[in-house]
């Protein structure tokens, strides 16, 4: 393998999403670059900041039948027992929750976090309050999923945060979809709510960083008798 071909494996690819905004940032930096040096330098570390922000890494997803993995990287800021959103349809009792939020420094690419049929996806406008904090699983501006599966029914909630305007999904309903597979995108900051069915136990803690597609969040088996990878 050649050095440049090294390199080039070293640098993942970029989004299709991010090419607007990064021809924008570079755009920018050259007409700083005319107007004073110094502000098109720091244009030019926005473009380079903008660029990994849309990257889109390759991910080994474990492949199982009752593996939960994170839709999202990020940090693992919340777990606990909350009511899902009444447009998910999966009922009026508290289901086990796990929250990972997402800063302008992850990568925004979503995967589903099982395979299983979408059984629906509902957008619902509102606030951009901070994605940390509790009530923005209530007050935010959110896209959500219902995947149904052999073991029960998930819910994934994106919710945009204090800098992101604007959540995309690529998926539509009816649709079936892969462990892992890429399902949407959040832009500049967010969280991603995964509801899991009652009684399931998450095998993950509060503060633990997780990686997309990578990250197992609940099993539904007991037993683990071997699992197989599939590299996207």
């Amino acid at each position: 393998m050649s050095i440049a071909n090294s390199i080039r494996g070293q640098i993942p690819p970029i989004h299709p999403e991010g090419y607007p905004f990064i021809g924008g940032f570079a755009l920018a930096s050259l007409i700083l670059f005319w107007l004073w040096t110094p502000l098109g330098w720091i244009g030019t570390l926005l473009t380079i900041w903008c660029a990994l922000f849309f990257r889109d890494p390759r991910r080994v997803t474990p492949l199982r039948d009752g593996l939960v993995v994170a839709p999202a990287d990020g940090r693992v800021s919340m777990i606990t027992h909350a009511l899902p959103p009444a447009e998910l349809g999966l009922g009026d009792r508290p289901l086990p929750r796990v929250s990972i939020f997402m800063s302008v420094f992850n990568c925004h690419v979503n995967r589903a976090p099982t395979a299983g049929r979408i059984e629906r996806i509902a957008y619902r406008p509102g606030a951009f309050i901070n994605a940390d904090l509790d009530k923005a699983s209530e007050d935010n501006e959110r896209n959500s999923l219902v995947i149904s599966t052999p073991n029960g029914r998930i819910g994934v909630v994106q919710i945009a945060g204090l800098v992101a305007r604007r959540i995309v999904c690529f998926v539509r309903e009816g649709q079936s979809i892969g462990a892992g597979e890429r399902f949407g995108l959040i832009r500049f900051g967010s969280r991603l709510d995964v509801f899991l069915p009652d009684g399931t136990r998450p095998l993950v803690a509060e503060g633990q960083t997780a990686i997309a597609g990578e990250t197992v969040l609940a099993d539904f088996r007991l037993a683990e008798p071997g699992r197989s990878y599939r590299s996207d």
